[in-house]
């Protein structure tokens, strides 16, 4: 039986005959595998009291090591986020009591984001049940297709950037 996926192709073959739609499988399956993925962490996240940015931003500063503190460039390029995504998800992060900001004592100008206690705690204990989630999402694929489709995937990311 087709999917939406393969029925949405087969209409485009009768409508445009002449026009090559095979990257729409491709970047129609990337799409929905990302959406379900999304949806499947989102709860485990919201289990938590979390969303998938701050988990990130926690994450990358549990990641940093010992002390936990980054700085917020150093968050913005370690979480792959812009600086303006950083300080938004720090202002809601500080508000809970699960970071600080204090002066940066190698720069006078700038500050240190750091874990606090409870923001440790919080991702030391949403750490594992998001592996869980993934390592079941990913189990539908083997070891070796698990390497290959990261490497086919990381070349998507670099043809597309």
């Amino acid at each position: 039986m087709p999917d939406q996926l393969e029925r949405i192709l087969s209409q485009w073959h009768t409508e445009k005959p002449h026009l090559d739609v095979s990257p729409m499988a491709v970047i129609g399956r990337l799409s929905r595998a990302a959406s379900a993925i999304d949806l499947r962490l989102a709860a485990t996240f919201e289990r938590h009291g979390l969303d998938a940015s701050t988990f990130d931003v926690l994450a990358t500063l549990l990641r940093s090591g010992h002390p936990y503190s980054l700085t917020p460039a150093g968050l913005a390029r370690d979480a792959m986020i812009s600086s303006s995504a950083v300080a938004q998800r720090l202002n809601k992060l500080e508000s809970r009591g699960l970071v600080t900001r204090t002066a940066n004592p190698d720069d006078g100008r700038g500050t240190l984001v750091s874990l606090t206690r409870a923001g440790r705690e919080t991702i030391e204990a949403t750490l594992p049940e998001h592996l869980a989630t993934e390592h079941a999402i990913t189990a539908a694929l083997t070891g070796t297709e698990q390497a290959q489709l990261a490497t086919l995937l990381q070349r998507l990311t670099e043809a597309a950037s």
